[in-house]
């Protein structure tokens, strides 16, 4: 467990995210809720060739020193979502916050399904585009991928900043999609830091997939203790 946690860390830039699991309460035949955190390292969509590996940690609760304590050799560009508990990592600027533009897109997502909003339809429209620059340019060498995301996604992110705050004026303060598009441009640099750096993704979907087995096992199992590392192709390290 160890060597993966050195050589997942040692990489300049991470995928984090965490979710739920059961666990056994011993002797007391019931179960409560533990943390199941993931590590990902994995710069192949930069055309790096070092091996992906994961690392899983296990926490009793969700508290930031959790994920504190975890990463506290590590120095570099850390991709994960909103959670607050991240925040205490950024703050000596040792760690860099790269946000997630598929927990933005989710959220107007679930808002054109419930309510047929047309903000948020062209706001998923918008997003679209974003991800198609990306498709071209995966695998290819940081350095081109930044050329590409500063020709053509930082105007398209220039012009959605724009129409989101132009946008929140003929919205209603208490509506749910001025929640979803004020939670966007609170972390707007967050959001818009890939295209400065072409080595870090647009979304944080490699830590997500990472938990994909977690989630489907989750009723099937009971975790006693977790604390294992695995290559991102599911063989152990």
């Amino acid at each position: 467990m160890e060597a993966s946690r050195r050589y997942v860390t040692a990489a300049d830039k991470l995928h984090a995210d965490d979710t739920p699991v059961p666990v056994l309460a011993p002797g007391q035949g019931k179960t409560k809720t533990g943390r199941l955190w993931t590590y990902v390292r994995d710069d192949r969509p930069a055309g790096d060739t070092a091996a992906p590996a994961v690392w899983f940690a296990y926490s009793p609760d969700r508290k930031g020193e959790h994920p504190a304590q975890h990463l506290e050799n590590f120095r570099g560009t850390l991709q994960a979502d909103a959670y607050a508990g991240f925040n205490q990592l950024y703050e000596n600027n040792r760690i860099e916050h790269v946000a997630c533009w598929a927990h933005v897109r989710r959220h107007f997502y679930d808002l054109e399904q419930a309510h047929s909003s047309p903000v948020a339809r062209e706001a998923l429209q918008r997003i679209g585009v974003l991800y198609g620059i990306e498709e071209p340019i995966r695998g290819r060498p940081p350095d081109e991928r930044r050329a590409v995301r500063q020709a053509q996604a930082k105007p398209l992110l220039d012009s959605l900043r724009q129409w989101f705050e132009a946008t929140l004026s003929k919205l209603s303060r208490k509506s749910e999609t001025t929640v979803a598009i004020r939670n966007a441009l609170s972390r707007w640099d967050a959001l818009t830091r890939y295209i400065e750096d072409g080595h870090v993704e647009i979304d944080n979907n490699a830590a997500e997939r990472s938990l994909r087995g977690v989630a489907l096992g989750r009723k099937n199992y009971l975790i006693r203790r977790i604390g294992c590392g695995r290559r991102a192709g599911g063989d152990d390290l």
